[in-house]
């Protein structure tokens, strides 16, 4: 036996952790890790979302994000997939994972089967940004390299000599 010195009423209850009913919600990213792949040839960015108001507001998501993985497809979704959550959150060059937390943005939540467990759970099928987010200011175009001397005129340079020939 173990004495316990608590109050119940003091503590609000645990809410269900049954899966989210598929929808739209909005969330911010609370958490960010690079972990080891479980086979260990790569790691994954674990991003935790924390809904934000309504009715589910405190429940979390999570994704995975493979960025390091020797399947290159799997490297190009979750490159995508990280595009994406930039976009909607208005940081497209960030420098670290944690440029990305507490900035609003819609997760679209749908339900799947684990096959482990048998139970439903929540998967984020996609991402938009949040009404009244900043938009995504994409990096300021590179200047074009000046022309070297002779080419103002229009004249046509000659070909170069290593230069494949058609």
């Amino acid at each position: 036996m173990a004495a316990l010195n608590f109050n119940a009423e003091n503590v609000e209850p645990q809410q269900s952790f049954d899966a989210l009913p598929p929808g739209r919600y909005e969330a911010i990213i609370s958490g960010s890790e690079m972990k080891d792949t479980k086979a260990g040839t790569g790691q994954y960015l674990q991003l935790t979302f924390d809904v934000v108001g309504g009715q589910h507001e405190g429940r979390k998501l999570w994704s995975r994000l493979n960025l390091v993985n020797p399947n290159a497809t799997a490297v190009q979704i979750a490159e995508r997939e990280l595009s994406a959550i930039c976009h909607c959150v208005g940081i497209i060059t960030p420098a670290d994972s944690e440029e990305l937390h507490d900035r609003p943005l819609i997760v679209d939540v749908i339900q799947e089967m684990n096959p482990m467990s048998g139970q439903q759970t929540n998967r984020i099928k996609g991402y938009s940004q949040a009404k009244g987010a900043p938009a995504a200011s994409a990096p300021a175009p590179k200047a074009k390299p000046a022309a070297p001397a002779g080419f103002a005129t229009g004249r046509v340079a000659p070909a170069a000599p290593w230069a494949a020939r058609k």
